[in-house]
Order: structure tokens, then sequence, then C-alpha cells
């Protein structure tokens, strides 16, 4: 009997993909003919020939510095943003700011990046202010959850030792509270960061600046050689945060 499920369940699977096949209408036969595969080899050929020169790497470079701007103060704004979030989030002023700074926590991360960055252009304009602010926002959510979660799990006993020999709210958190947590926070942040920098080369294609908007433009125009020049600067920009966030944790948070 389960063998008979498996074939039909497989037949099924045969007869969906065969129906996908013919419904978008895709002929592989015409993908791999002499003349396609020849422009494929050509279109490949082109982009193994990245553009080199001076003034194409000068304009690289001041993209790849946009980019990186974007990534890092999209994601100081969002750590200093969520942590203000997440202190009601965590029950610390009540129920009814708890449930309110969740729903908006939500809310914020909810929305993917390049939606908050296609509204932000419209609101900010075109450039890098728009895709900074869409990582804030985006980013926001995201740590301002991550946040709340680290401070309702935080021991209370040393804040509440602070406050019982006469200091403030803010002087329990502050001493209590956050030497604790703060190894914690800053591994999420860098963590963002690292995510932050991929989608950064990723929002210019709505037109929030850095090398995603000069890979949208290559790409349109057909410049293969410059586009790929592009590419490697964002595997380099990739490789170098994630070496430096690497180097950070280590020097940081697990010593």
């Amino acid at each position: 009997m389960n063998r008979l499920v498996n074939l039909l369940l497989l037949l099924g699977i045969g007869v969906a993909v065969l129906a996908s096949f013919a419904y978008l209408g895709i002929d592989l036969g015409e993908l791999l003919s002499g003349d396609s595969s020849a422009q494929m080899a050509g279109y490949v050929q082109r982009f193994l020939s990245p553009d080199m020169s001076s003034t194409h790497l000068a304009a690289v470079s001041r993209g790849a510095l946009e980019t990186l701007a974007m990534s890092a103060l999209g994601t100081l704004l969002a750590a200093v943003f969520g942590l203000f979030l997440a202190l009601p989030a965590a029950g610390r002023f009540g129920w009814p700011l708890q449930s309110a700074a969740r729903l908006l926590l939500n809310a914020l991360r909810a929305i993917p990046e390049l939606v908050w960055a296609a509204l932000m252009v419209l609101a900010a304009g075109l450039g890098p202010n728009a895709g900074t602010l869409a990582l804030a926002l985006h980013t926001a959510g995201v740590l301002g959850r991550l946040f709340a979660e680290a401070l309702e799990n935080t021991p209370t006993a040393p804040a509440e030792a602070i406050r019982l020999q006469g200091g403030s709210q803010v002087a329990a958190f502050c001493y209590g509270t956050l030497p604790n947590l703060w190894p914690q926070l800053l591994a999420y942040c860098l963590y963002r960061w690292e995510n932050n920098i991929r989608m950064a080369s990723v929002l210019g294609f709505v037109g929030a600046g850095g090398l995603g908007q000069m890979l949208y433009v290559s790409l349109s125009l057909f410049q293969e050689a410059q586009a790929s020049t592009v590419i490697l600067a964002m595997l380099v920009l990739v490789f170098a945060v994630d070496a430096l966030s690497g180097w950070a944790r280590q020097r940081w948070i697990r010593t």
C-alpha cells in the first residue's frame, strides 16, 4: 500500500513538472541549441573580462564606500531604535506599552528591506538616504525583538540590588542589566551588520544607491565587463565585513 502511495505521489510530481513546462512555454531544446549556447558562451566570456580601468575602479570604490556606510549607519540607527523599543517590549513599563511595542516591532520586520527601500525612495528620493532608512527600519524590528527576548532572560538581581541601594531606574539598567546584556547585544548587531552589507548591495536595484545601483545601471545597458567589476567589489566587501565581524566577536565577545 505504501509503495502504491509513493508511486502515485511520484507520478503526480512528474505530471505537475510536465504541466509547468507546458504552461510556461519553456523549450529546453531551443535553450540548448547551437545559437543559444553560443550566445550564452559569449555572455559568460564578457563577464569574465572585468573592466579594470582606473576611472571605473574609482567609481566602484566610491560605490563600495557608499554601500559600507549605508550598512553601518543603518545598523547603528537600528540598534539604537531597537533598544529603545526593546525596553517596553520586554514588559519594563507595563503591558499596554508592551503590546504596542511588540506590535510596532512586528510591523517593522514584517516588511522586507526592498519594500522599505521602494517606499523610502518615494519619500526621500533616490540615493543612499533611502537605503539607509530602509535598512534601519527593517533591522530595528529584528534587533528590537531580539533585544527584548535578551532582556527578558537577563537576571534581575543586580539591577534590583542597585535599586535597593537608592539608585535610579536608569542607573540600575546601565550598571546592573546592561553589563550582562552587552555581549549578546553586540553579537546580534554584528550579525545583522553582516546581513545588511549584503542587502545594501541589492537595495540599489530600486534606486537606493551604492553598488547595487551601479550594478543595475550596468546590466540595464548590457555592460557586462563593468557589471563584473561591480560584482567582484561586492564579493570583496562582503568577505572583508565577515572577517572584521569575526575578529570583533573574538575580541569583544568571547574574551
